[in-house]
């Protein structure tokens, strides 16, 4: 753990303001779930929650099971890190910051694809490897949750085809539910 030198005070109604330069270095919005944890010598340590992360071991499967079905390469992210992949090595994906790109498709709400003459998008922050073929929020009561991804496989450039948009879709809206229930 790293100390920081702030030091704030809890008022009235148990609230504690988390500074800005914090807020956005570790990419917490407002809304934001954050979990809280204790240990025994008395600290109290705020972490950011990610819902996906609870679907982990199903989300790992699914981007295998896709994979080995389909061929294409697939990320499963949070709002801020990659949680599941298959297709591509985990050195270069495992707990990998996402890429501007994807937060900006997951803002939108709405399914991405990757045009012939357009601009190319990336999945992982500072990795120019993986560029997104389609991609598809995970949208969860509401709430924005994170994205499933196909990426090019290395070496190729290609738009998606009908199949693959499907499954991402389908792939979005199943991690989607599974959060609801």
């Amino acid at each position: 753990m790293k100390a920081t030198g702030i030091v704030r005070r809890i008022d009235d109604l148990g609230r504690v303001v988390i500074p800005k330069e914090i807020r956005r270095t570790m990419r917490i919005r407002e809304g934001d779930p954050l979990e809280i944890f204790t240990d025994r010598d008395g600290e109290v340590i705020f972490k950011k929650y990610s819902p996906i992360g609870e679907l982990l071991g199903s989300a790992t499967q699914y981007a295998e099971t896709l994979y080995k079905t389909c061929s294409y390469p697939i990320i499963i992210c949070d709002r801020d890190t990659v949680v599941a992949f298959a297709g591509v090595s985990k050195k270069e994906c495992a707990d990998k910051k996402i890429a501007s790109d994807i937060e900006n498709i997951m803002e939108s709400r709405q399914l991405y694809t990757y045009k012939d003459s357009g601009t190319p998008a990336y999945a992982v922050d500072g990795n120019d490897k993986f560029v997104i073929s389609s991609a598809m929020p995970v949208i969860s009561e509401g709430d924005i949750i994170g994205a499933v991804i196909s990426i090019f496989p290395e070496g190729t450039t290609a738009v998606p085809n009908e199949l693959e948009i499907k499954m991402i879709q389908t792939a979005a809206a199943f991690l989607g539910k599974q959060l609801e229930e």
